[in-house]
């Protein structure tokens, strides 16, 4: 019995399954599509981040001091003091670094637990619902995982102390966000954007050249 077509066919392909030799496309393959998507898109961005220069070296997603305390960097520089403002830069990036590679077992289990609804919303959704989805459901598990790894990597710089003092007094003048005032906390909570940013790079393209990927479910889910 021919399966039945799946709602979504319009948007994950119709004309592939108009297409001499295509396949229907159910929910199930639609499905199977998105998690092959998702680990995919997953493991290609642990793999360009977590690595030495993955952050430090890449201009998209490299981690600056927040943007109130470039003023103060400016001054430490004119100061003499530069080289320690280039040591906490490297440091915070060379932390990114180093926790990213952790997101890959979470990020492949969330992917494999990919239910026909979470697919066909995916399917439906915006040119990065792939990278929306992940967010959603592994950017808070993965901050905890993130931060004593980074917080690890930065403690043994001198500058790193100074900087969570500093920024502190910043933040209870209004001068500084929360959230950026302790610098462990502010490197991770980067980290995590690099990291779903180069997954929404990767999604884009998967969907601009399914049939380069070389996978048929691919080509059915995301081809036009």
């Amino acid at each position: 019995m021919q399966r039945r077509l799946i709602v979504m066919a319009t948007a994950a392909g119709a004309a592939v399954a108009a297409a001499p030799g295509a396949w229907a496309l159910s929910e199930s393959d639609a499905a199977s599509g998105i998690r092959t998507a998702l680990e995919r898109g997953a493991l290609a961005a642990v793999g360009l981040l977590g690595k030495e220069n993955g952050f430090l070296g890449d201009e998209r997603v490299r981690i600056p001091l927040p943007e109130k305390l470039e003023e103060v960097a400016k001054l430490l520089r004119a100061a003499g003091q530069g080289k320690r403002v280039d040591e906490l830069i490297t440091s915070m990036n060379r932390a990114a670094e180093r926790a990213v590679p952790v997101a890959k077992t979470m990020l492949v289990d969330a992917a494999r637990k990919v239910t026909v609804q979470d697919a066909i919303r995916v399917v439906r959704g915006s040119a990065t619902s792939v990278t929306e989805y992940f967010s959603e459901k592994t950017r808070e598990p993965l901050f905890g995982k993130f931060l004593p790894i980074v917080t690890d990597a930065t403690q043994k710089v001198a500058l790193a102390a100074r900087y969570n003092s500093f920024a502190s007094k910043a933040a209870s003048f209004g001068l500084l966000k929360k959230e950026d005032a302790n610098l462990q906390q502010y490197i991770t909570g980067k980290a995590l954007d690099g990291l779903f940013f180069m997954i929404g790079e990767e999604e884009k393209k998967i969907r601009a050249d399914p049939i380069g990927t070389g996978s048929r479910i691919l080509q059915a889910v995301f081809g036009r």
